[in-house]
Order: structure tokens, then sequence, then C-alpha cells
């Protein structure tokens, strides 16, 4: 025990809050690898007339998610984050690579990747939920925006670098590119899994499981002044006493009661948004948009892919530097603004001038993900990992995590089935709309969290919900 105590007490905050956040590595690389696997699985397994089959092999990953989100959300309030995490890595492993071995069968092909990649979405769906909670249950709360935003940079670091990899495997022979494309998203998985059989549980659960002791110890890794621990462990207890007293008991039904409605609407809702506005038709499909829109080979556009992951690193950089300088709000509803009319204006401009240059979609699209990648893509997560009380944390970032796969699957299974029947500068307007939508919605139902304590953020919820009940009106 010794012994292990002392090999506890050499691990750094650093280390601490780079294995923490670096799930979002195996989420950005599925999200990305597709991109460029998917011209060469088409050509190798005829699928190029096929849209709804290339849609569901696109977004089997996203299917699995959804539940992946949920079930992991409720399994680490009873077995902890660490733990579910170190689970979501081996998934990651087995099903990357079963996805990189699929027999070729004809038809049943593609059916045997779509299950492989539906289970390996458990794996993707779990990170997506178990990060946000992990990351800003360790985080300070006037640092959590930053150290949150690490997910983020995690994922779109894990996109370019499934770009990178995709654009370097694309002169092999078409079966052994799109094979080691996806095969190689277990080598991350590995790197997770080995990085967090290092990493402590996180303190908030630790002290809901009755180990204030470990807690404490916890805190020490990551608090420089004890004053700041021994408050922070007062705050955690009230919070965790005055459920007891309540003899509060979680279900599904507990996240829409009176006392948490307010709060677990708003994280829900961002999650939902972020992804009904359309960012990953660009991320999944922007090869074939750009053939699309010039008529090249989407094989030989794998550099646009690169561009867009460039600009999301330097966008979650851009994020990490403003972070605790803006409010949440303010950030989402700019970002959405711009990223709407991204959106919007390629087709206005193609109504009113009918022989528009076809890049110029490509150029409002790389607009869009600039914005995107400052604002929606990386405070959704922080939101969902900062607004949910403790009681519910787990089950709502499982719920939350799961609409974001929902939006997520659905945009990658109907995006290609869409621009099949209508020009693609309509499909981008209706996303539009959907981004005005998402800036209405913040504007209403999202209450400001940057400063505030995650006690705070649930107090604050709590008096919302004592107001709806005795004014039910408003």
């Amino acid at each position: 025990m010794n012994v292990m105590a002392k090999a506890e007490k050499k691990i750094s905050s650093a280390f601490i809050y780079f294995f923490g956040s670096f799930g979002g590595i195996l989420f950005g690389y599925d999200i990305g690898v597709m991109t460029g696997a998917l011209p060469f699985l088409q050509a190798d397994w005829h699928l190029e007339n096929a849209a709804s089959l290339v849609g569901w092999i696109t977004s089997a990953v996203m299917f699995g998610a959804i539940f992946g989100g949920a079930l992991a959300g409720q399994l680490s309030d009873k077995f902890g984050r660490r733990k579910m995490i170190l689970m979501s890595a081996i998934v990651f492993m087995v099903f990357s690579v079963l996805s990189g071995v699929s027999p070729d069968m004809g038809e049943a092909s593609a059916y045997y990747l779509i299950i492989v990649r539906m289970l390996l979405g458990l794996a993707v769906g779990a990170a997506s939920a178990l990060v946000p909670a992990y990351m800003s249950e360790m985080a300070p709360a006037k640092a959590r925006g930053r150290l949150s935003g690490l997910n983020q940079t995690m994922i779109v670091s894990g996109m370019l670098l499934s770009y990178v990899v995709d654009f370097l495997l694309k002169d092999l022979p078409g079966e052994w590119a799109w094979r080691l494309m996806l095969g190689l998203a277990a080598v991350p998985a590995l790197i997770l899994f080995l990085g967090v059989l290092r990493l402590p549980e996180s303190p908030r659960f630790l002290l809901r499981k009755g180990d204030e002791a470990q807690a404490r110890k916890v805190l020490s890794y990551i608090r420089k002044n004890p004053a700041e621990i021994d408050q922070e462990l007062a705050s955690i207890k009230e919070t965790a006493k005055e459920e007891r007293q309540a003899n509060q008991k979680t279900s599904w039904s507990t996240l829409f009661s009176g006392k948490y409605r307010y709060l677990v609407i708003a994280g829900v809702g961002v999650a939902a948004f972020q992804q009904f506005q359309g960012a990953n038709a660009i991320f999944y499909y922007i090869p074939l948009i750009v053939q699309k829109a010039t008529g090249q080979a989407a094989s030989s556009n794998l550099m646009w892919p690169i561009v867009q992951g460039v600009i999301l690193v330097v966008g979650s950089l851009v994020y990490m530097w403003i972070a605790d300088k803006f409010n949440r709000r303010t950030l989402l509803m700019v970002g959405g603004a711009v990223m709407g009319l991204s959106f919007i204006l390629p087709a206005v401009i193609n109504w009113m001038m009918p022989n528009m240059n076809p890049m110029t979609i490509v150029l409002f699209l790389c607009i869009y993900v600039a914005f995107y990648s400052f604002t929606w893509a990386p405070l959704t997560w922080v939101l969902v990992g900062e607004i949910f009380p403790l009681a519910i944390r787990g089950r709502a970032s499982g719920l939350a995590s799961s609409f974001n796969w929902i939006g997520s699957w659905l945009v990658g299974l109907i995006f290609p089935i869409m621009t099949a029947s209508m020009p693609q500068e309509a499909v981008f307007a209706i996303f539009g709309i959907i981004c005005i939508l998402g800036v209405i919605f913040v504007k209403t139902c999202v209450p400001e969290t940057r400063g505030h304590t995650l006690e705070e953020i649930e107090e604050q919820g709590t008096n919302h919900g004592r107001v709806k009940a005795s004014n039910p009106e408003n």
C-alpha cells in the first residue's frame, strides 16, 4: 500500500489533465478517419451509387455512440469515471482492428462493417460522456473552461491526425488504404489505456462513495493551496449531505424533476444543437462535397480535410486562450450566428448569381469551421461537464452525449441522401436555419456558468426550478 501511495504522489497535474482528456483523441480520430477511407471503400466495394449504405457505414459509429454515452454515464456513477474510460479504450482497440480486417463478401461486407462500427461506437460514445465529466470534476472553477477545453483540443487533434494518416496512405492500393486507415485507430486507444492506468479517480466520485482521505489526496495533486482543498471538500460534502437528507434516488424521471429540469434541458439542448447544426456533414464528407462542387475525384481531394483539421486545431487553441475571458453564452451566440450565415449566404448568392464559382461554398464552409472551432465545438463539452448537479451528473452527461450522437448519426446518415436529391447550397441552408434556432435556444434557455463552482451552478438551477414552480405562468 505504501509503495502504491508513493507512486501516486508522483502523478503531476499535467499528466492528469493530459490523459484525462486524451479520450478525445479516440473520439476525434474516428470522426475524421472515414473522411479519407470512404472514397477508397466505395471504390473497393463498388458503393458509388449506394447512398443509403454509404450513409449507414459512415454513421454506424454515431448510432452505437448514442447507447455508449448513456450506458457509460450510468455505469460511471457506480464504478467510477476512470474504470469506465479504461473499458472504453479496450472496446475501441478491439473493434478498430475488426474494422480494418473486414472480410470481402460482397454486399454482406457492408453489413459486417456497419455492425462492427456500431459496437465501436459504444466506446466512442462512452469517451464523449466520460471525458468532460472527469475533466470538470478535476479542474478548479477559475480554469475549468480552459482545462475542459483540452477535451476539444484532443478531439480536433485526433481528427487532424486521422486526416494526415488518410493523406499519407492514399497512394496505397485501395483495399489496403482504407483498411489501414480504420485499423490504426487502435494505436491511440492503446496509448489511452496505458496512460489512464496511472490516473486517479475523480475526487467528487470518491467523496460520494465515502472515501474522503483518497479524495483529499487526489485534490492535493491538482490544487496547490490547502485552504482551497478544504473549501472544495466542504462544498462537495455539503452538496452530498443535502442529497442524503432528501433521500435522493436518481432515475430517468429524476432528470426532469422540478429541481433539475432547467439545467438538464439546457445541457442536453446545447449538446443536441451542436450536431444538428451540421458540422459533421463537413467533417465526414468534405472530399465528396468538393467533388460535387468541382467534379474532381474525391480521392484526390484529401488535402481539404487537412485544411479543415488545421483550422479546428488552431480554433481550439484560440478557445483555450479566450475560454475564461468571455461568457459562455456570448461565445455560443456569436459563433452560432456566424455559422448560420456561413451556411445560408451561399444559397442566397447562388440564387442571385447562378454562375457562382462552385468553390465559394467551400470558402464559406471554412468560415463556418473557424467559428465552430472556438465556440460550439469546445463549449458544448465544457457545459455538459459543468452544468449538471453531482447527483445526476453521470446519467445526465450520458443523456446529453446520446442526444449529441443522435444528431451526429442523423447528419451522417441523411447528408449523402439529401445531396443526392437537392443542391448542396439548399442542404447547408437548412443547417444554417438550425444554427439560428440554436442561438435563440442559448439566449432563452441556457444559464451562464463561467467562473461559478459546480455547486453554485447546481444552486442556480435549483433556484430557477423553485421560481418556475411558484410562477408556473412564467
